[in-house]
């Protein structure tokens, strides 16, 4: 049975409406427009004048002169006595920065030709002579012994004995194995912000003391010389390394300069003389016949 609606009943009321919105304190608004303007103003500095914090923060043009100056502190720390080469720049493009960004890694390396039992000992020689501020070490490992260091701008310096194609040469391949000391400075994924690889520099005598080199072998370079440099500690001088491939002859070892005087390196896979000023270094450790000749940094 349904109930009857009361006569004279009246609805209860609705909610109350809410009271007008007060505008904002202007003392509030001015003090908001300054806090922003503030922080702006330490964005800016700190862009401009802080160190970075990720590597992201650095070009790739930016960390180029790091990696000169990295590949001429070890070329110092090495000293003039062992048989060193440039190699050649390695720009890897297609990495990426961030899910947005691609960049490029730059990688350039010095080797330097040693006995596997002098492998260690020319690393840790290295680790002690480069600046106190890269914290160099050596490290050894069933994959031998291994530096490390930082050059700053978080570009890394690493160090190991490979062989001819690279790879490392361990404790289990015994202490005559053929091999070099390979030493790179790695910037790690990087904007490119401009950068451009250096123009090949100006010959000098390292082309001469190869073609005599070449002239010697009886065999014409088969490919364009590549000249390479970088500079040394003090930012006066250049080291510079020149290198041509060209097909073997029957018996590479014994075609050597008569003018080269006494060898500094005579092994089963090349042999390195001075001529002058130049080093020269005749690789013969595979199908190809590699030579090279550098000018090193001046002893300190």
């Amino acid at each position: 049975m349904n109930a009857a609606a009361q006569t004279g009943y009246v609805p209860p009321p609705g909610p109350p409406e809410p009271p007008p919105a007060r505008p904002w304190p202007r003392w509030l608004i001015a003090a908001t427009v300054a806090w922003a303007v503030l922080l702006a103003a330490l964005t800016w500095i700190s862009a401009g004048g802080d160190e970075p914090t990720v590597r992201e923060q650095r070009t790739l043009a930016e960390a180029a002169p790091v990696v000169d100056r990295a590949v001429g502190a070890v070329l110092g720390a090495a000293g003039a006595e062992p048989v060193v080469l440039l190699g050649p720049d390695r720009l890897d493009p297609g990495c990426r920065v961030t899910p947005f960004v691609e960049g490029a890694t730059l990688v350039r390396a010095v080797e330097i030709v040693v006995p596997g039992d002098q492998a260690r000992p020319l690393l840790e020689r290295i680790a002690a002579g480069l600046p106190a501020e890269y914290q160099a070490r050596v490290r050894v490992s069933d994959r031998g012994a291994r530096l490390s260091a930082d050059a700053g701008e978080f570009v890394t310096v690493t160090g190991e004995f490979v062989d001819a194609n690279g790879e490392p040469v361990t404790a289990a391949d015994g202490p005559d194995a053929p091999g070099r000391v390979r030493v790179s400075a790695d910037t790690g994924c990087r904007p490119l912000g401009g950068y451009q690889q250096l123009a090949a520099p100006p010959a000098g005598p390292e082309v001469d003391a190869l073609s005599r080199a070449l002239a010697a072998l009886g065999r014409p370079a088969s490919t364009p010389p590549e000249l390479l440099m970088t500079t040394c500690p003090g930012g006066d001088r250049r080291a510079r390394t020149v290198r041509v491939s060209t097909d073997p002859p029957a018996d590479p070892a014994a075609a050597r300069p008569a003018s080269a005087g006494a060898l500094l390196l005579d092994t089963p896979d090349g042999y390195a003389y001075r001529s002058g000023p130049v080093t020269v270094l005749v690789d013969h450790s595979n199908a190809r016949l590699h030579l090279a000749a550098t000018t090193p940094c001046p002893a300190p």
